[in-house]
């Protein structure tokens, strides 16, 4: 990942650098990693967003609809 400096702006470049950093997903895997995640855990959370996306997407499918 590549943020360039432009006019010696660095604050610039740093909020660059962590939109993009965020866009990746790198902030939320760091958290996911701070500690161990049992393997029956992993796949109930993974399940439990699987279920929030489809909602979503239902509920997004609902509204363009009506």
């Amino acid at each position: 990942m590549q943020v360039s400096v432009r006019d010696n702006n660095v604050d610039q470049a740093l909020r660059a650098l962590k939109k993009k950093l965020q866009r990746e997903g790198v902030f939320r895997e760091m958290k996911l990693k701070e500690h161990f995640e049992k393997p029956s855990e992993k796949k109930a959370r993974e399940k439990g967003e699987a279920v929030r996306r489809a909602r979503k997407l239902a509920r997004k499918k609902l509204e363009r609809e009506a």
